[in-house]
């Protein structure tokens, strides 16, 4: 399974006045070299854990554990035998290792999973090696990382693609996987593969957009493993459940298991999420996915907000879609984005345990308040949004937000606040963004909002 390449979903351009600093090639002595203060990290989790019908695990076990995101069924349940080895191999950065140690401590106390790093030479079950984001791409377009079973490197899962060896439905037991992920990616990028792949490598295999609050959610919004998702883990690593069992085995065995790991869902009525359409799925891999054209993006993003009326959605689902179609209209129709991202925030704010999601839309709405001048309105629009950003984990996000604030500030007269406010947001960028160049692209792409700045 792979985790989708789509579009960052922080895009804050409103008209085509508004300039971003062109990408350029960043190098190690730039890197090394740097002007910026030193990158922060998070340290602490703060995993968020919504309360939900046991009735509703049950069914998102089901849709997750024996379907694939490309529709196919899976058999048979499948996990790995305890303890679960990884090792890493390729050009990983340092960053990559950190990140991978705190991951694993988390699925041992959370998921109550047996699962440890192994050194790089040594036989492991999950290989997690570090390549290139052209090689990846090359192997797999869409994806910004991926993960294959019964292989343990890139050139071997080329030799083997397209063979039952690295078929899905034809696995019996997980014994060897492999996780591919960019190497020379923002150090966020790649915990964020580290995060959703090595979820699946051990757990679901399938991607829901009914999940508001889940990685395994092609949405992108959630960047790290999630309270839902570590019960999720912990289930499948249930004693009740067993290898080899069917879709009907399990379905008989989950009440029990959730009974005993989530008893408060007991009493909880059910939602029951209608399901979600392949062809709402498409319209937005289309609409935020690369190789469309504009005109091809915003018609996909059309299609997915027609079919989110139709079906009567008032979740999440619809607001993606409103989402989604205002980032497109950014530049051609600010107007009309603006008019989208608040139908965006409407519907979030209807759907539980979306904070994370309102925080991104907030961005927005308050790029366009800059835009305008009305820097009190976006102060206001993105008040308390630096906390969801830190409990989601999302140093990108944090680092837009405080840049925002930065801005907004200085708008309204306060230039030394704004001054200290920027400067601690750069120390997230550089977790989020990497590189300084592409620092320093963020930053002058939000200072071109401000009119003072021309």
């Amino acid at each position: 399974m792979f985790r989708l390449l789509i579009a960052p979903l922080l895009l804050l351009a409103v008209a085509a006045c508004a300039p971003v600093a062109p990408a350029e090639t960043a190098t190690r002595a730039e890197i090394a070299d740097s002007t910026l203060p030193p990158m922060k990290a998070f340290n602490r989790a703060q995993p968020q854990m919504q309360a939900v019908s046991n009735k509703d695990l049950v069914r998102d076990f089901i849709d997750l554990s024996f379907q694939l995101e490309s529709g196919r069924t899976l058999p048979i349940f499948t996990r790995f035998r305890e303890p679960i080895k990884v090792r890493v191999t390729g050009a990983a950065p340092a960053s990559l290792n950190r990140d991978l140690a705190q991951l694993l401590l988390r699925l041992q106390r959370e998921a109550d999973i047996d699962i440890r790093q192994v050194g790089s030479g040594k036989p492991a079950n999950i290989t997690i090696q570090a390549v290139s984001r052209s090689d990846i791409r090359k192997a797999l377009p869409q994806a910004a990382c991926f993960v294959v079973p019964n292989v343990s490197s890139l050139s071997e899962f080329k030799s083997a693609r397209r063979t039952s060896k690295t078929s899905w439905t034809q696995l019996k037991i997980r014994e060897k996987l492999a996780i591919f992920v960019p190497a020379d990616a923002a150090p966020q990028e790649i915990r964020d593969c580290l995060h959703e792949e090595l979820a699946q490598a051990i757990g679901p295999l399938n991607d829901l957009y009914r999940l508001p609050n889940s990685v395994f959610n092609d949405d992108n919004v959630h960047a790290v493993l999630t309270g839902y998702d570590m019960l999720m883990l912990r289930a499948y690593y249930a004693p009740e459940l067993q290898m080899g069992m069917t879709r009907a085995d399990v379905e008989a065995a989950l009440p029990a298991v959730f009974a005993r790991l989530n008893p408060q869902g007991e009493a909880l009525a059910p939602r029951y999420a209608t399901k979600t359409p392949k062809g709402y799925v498409d319209a937005i891999q289309t609409a935020l996915g690369p190789g469309a054209s504009a005109s091809a993006r915003l018609n996909a993003a059309n299609t997915a907000l027609a079919i989110a009326v139709e079906a009567g959605w008032t979740d999440h689902r619809r607001a993606f879609a409103h989402y989604a179609k205002g980032r497109l209209m950014q530049t051609s129709d600010p107007r009309g984005a603006f008019a989208n991202f608040q139908a965006a925030d409407q519907f979030y704010a209807q759907t539980p345990g979306t904070d994370l999601h309102r925080t991104y839309v907030a961005t927005h709405l308050a790029a366009h308040a800059i835009y305008r001048g009305a820097g009190q309105q976006a102060l206001s629009t993105l008040d308390g949004k630096t906390t969801h950003a830190v409990a989601g984990e999302n140093a990108a996000l944090l680092s837009t937000v405080m840049l925002l604030q930065a801005e907004a500030l200085e708008i309204s007269g306060n230039a030394d606040q704004a001054r200290s406010v920027r400067l601690d947001s750069l120390g997230w960028a550089r977790y989020g963004f990497g590189p300084d160049w592409a620092v320093r692209a963020k930053i002058h792409e939000i200072r071109a909002l401000s009119p003072a700045n021309g």
